[in-house]
């Protein structure tokens, strides 16, 4: 199997052993969970706010997707990953906004006990390039 491992600097750095982003078979790009790190500055977004947070979540996965050469368009499915699930309905605001009307993907959503650096969202998504 081929692949490519994809990196920017406009998404935070990967700090374990991972990449932002695999494109295999150069048809799938797989990107890996993101949470609201600034990449300029390493630090998290938004203490405690879920809308700065996805906000910024967003942007780092938009950011991995332009430097693959894909967009929102390509996205087929996304995982939410919430460390409390009352921030769904804002987290959901933000999130929407990045998809056309009726064009959002396959999306499973979880809350779980606990995300790296405390985070309140993490999301990681599949895209067919």
């Amino acid at each position: 199997m081929s692949h490519t491992v994809i990196k920017t600097e406009n998404a935070p750095a990967p700090v374990g052993p991972y990449n932002q982003a695999i494109a295999a078979q150069g048809k799938m790009l797989f990107i890996a969970g993101q949470i609201p790190l600034d990449p300029k500055t390493g630090h998290i977004v938004g203490d405690g706010d879920i809308v700065a947070q996805t906000t910024q979540v967003m942007a780092n996965l938009e950011a991995i997707l332009t430097e693959a050469g894909a967009s929102w368009d390509h996205v087929v499915k996304t995982t939410v990953f919430l460390s409390d699930f009352s921030n769904f309905g804002a987290m959901n605001q933000v999130y929407a906004a990045s998809f056309k009307d009726g064009m959002a993907p396959a999306r499973a959503c979880v809350e779980v006990s606990r995300l790296p650096k405390d985070v309140l969202v993490e999301i990681d998504c599949i895209a067919v390039i």
